[in-house]
């Protein structure tokens, strides 16, 4: 079975890049499922209804999100009814919506979990433990094929995370630097890994953000208000093959896909 993971949507921008070429690399690349990280998609910052509608429409599965996800307040219309939307494991119990969630796909049990990290994060509760926990309620469920997203900071977290989960599930992404790191690999347990997926979004910016705003804010340290910037665009993402009756990959590898958006019709959502 042949997974898509897509790293951070990125506003409009990334969003429109999806739009215009998603279903051609559903074809290109044999995928079967799609997760994508789409707590930046409603201008840089959280989600809509409406936007993660068309996203869904577009051909992706699950969305999994981050520190993000509450920072547009139409996510709470959705967030506790929207099973393709999840936020991470590891906030606090009282946070609505679920850090986990089990899809099915030609007979075949797909656990999806998300968490964060805590180094340069807010404090939240230990995501290896949340992870391990929950990946060991999905085995007892017999639930083969468990990925996750990681959204954290420090590639050193990261690492740690796949170090420690190697065998236990199929694949582990990181999101949230917005980089793209170029070790795509299947760890000796037979879990896939890559420490950051990077972005989905424009092109002619700094991680996402109009790139006048952020070099200013360097050489002044003087505080900016981040204006998500647009332009052609790249679409970030990893492919994995994964086999259901053992939960082990096969196959990893990462891409970046560099889409014209200027002059072509709009997604559905400004």
């Amino acid at each position: 079975m042949r997974f898509l993971f897509i790293g951070d949507i990125i506003g409009k921008a990334g969003r429109q890049a999806l739009f215009l070429s998603l279903a051609g690399l559903l074809k290109e690349h044999r995928i079967d499922f799609v997760i994508a990280n789409g707590e930046n998609i409603a201008g840089g910052f959280g989600v809509t209804p409406k936007i993660t509608s068309a996203l869904y429409s577009y051909g992706i599965n699950v969305l999994t999100s981050g520190n993000h996800i509450w920072r547009n307040k139409e996510v709470f219309k959705i967030i506790n009814s929207e099973k393709r939307l999840i936020r991470p494991i590891n906030f606090p119990k009282s946070a609505p919506g679920q850090g986990s969630a089990v899809f099915e796909y030609n007979g075949i049990k797909i656990g999806v979990i998300n968490a964060i990290g805590r180094v340069y994060m807010e404090a939240f509760d230990c995501p290896f433990r949340a992870v391990n926990k929950e990946a060991e309620r999905m085995n007892k469920e017999g639930i083969n094929v468990k990925i996750l997203d990681f959204h954290a900071e420090a590639t050193s977290e990261k690492n740690a995370m796949i170090h420690y989960m190697d065998g236990k599930l199929s694949a582990v992404f990181g999101t949230h630097t917005h980089v793209q790191t170029a070790d795509a690999r299947i760890f000796p347990g037979g879990t896939a890994f890559i420490t950051d997926l990077g972005m989905t979004g424009p092109i002619d910016s700094i991680i996402g953000v109009k790139k006048e705003i952020i070099i200013r804010k360097f050489i002044t340290g003087m505080p900016s208000r981040f204006e998500v910037a647009y332009s052609d665009a790249y679409i970030s993402a990893a492919v994995c093959e994964i086999d259901p009756s053992t939960g082990k990959a096969s196959e990893m590898y990462s891409f970046m896909k560099k889409v014209e958006i200027d002059g072509n019709r709009s997604d559905s959502d400004s």
